[in-house]
């Protein structure tokens, strides 16, 4: 009978307990959302990074790729438009691209009174980039976006229709309003 191999399979594999401290300063509920940031930053840029390095600086590989990978960090915003060489990718942090996040530049524009606000705002659907709603907070705004992030047009924040609750208490209101005349009337 064959014996039964495990697979391992899956997203984010948990880090050293000293990541903890990060987690409560930078507004993220699950854990795995800063553990998926960092093996994203960890599988995409530094692999592509430290391959280029080890090329030669006149090879064309490592001049038409590196600047490819300059070209995208800078479109992101994680990378300063100043600072346009290989070797300044190295200086790059997973904080750097943490503060690229939908949720940070919601809270950072003054939208959300906190970053917990924030993500309750964007998973509630009231915040849209663009024209299109998104209610992912790990969305990775684009350095050109930024400027299109506001309130949904359906939301009531951007002057859409207001809640259930607030309905009610208008309407409430409109037949207080009622009832006073009719009053002054008799």
């Amino acid at each position: 009978m064959a014996s039964a191999t495990s697979v391992k399979s899956g997203v984010f594999s948990l880090p050293c307990p000293r990541f903890d401290v990060l987690l409560g300063m930078d507004g993220f509920h699950p854990k795995n959302d800063y553990y998926k940031a960092l093996r994203s930053f960890a599988n995409t840029v530094m692999p592509w990074y430290s391959e280029l390095l080890t090329l030669d600086e006149k090879n064309p590989k490592r001049l038409f790729e590196g600047n490819a990978l300059i070209r995208r960090l800078v479109r992101v915003g994680v990378l300063d438009e100043s600072r346009m060489k290989l070797d300044y990718v190295l200086a790059l942090k997973v904080e750097d691209f943490l503060e690229r996040r939908l949720q940070t530049q919601v809270y950072q524009l003054g939208l959300a009174k906190s970053i917990h606000h924030a993500r309750v705002l964007i998973k509630q659907r009231h915040i849209r980039v663009g024209k299109q709603i998104v209610n992912v907070p790990s969305f990775v705004v684009r350095l050109d976006s930024q400027k299109h992030i506001d309130f949904a047009l359906t939301s009531p924040f951007g002057g859409g229709r207001h809640g259930r609750v607030r309905r009610k208490k208008n309407k409430a209101a409109e037949k207080g309003g009622e009832d006073e005349e009719e009053e002054d009337e008799e």
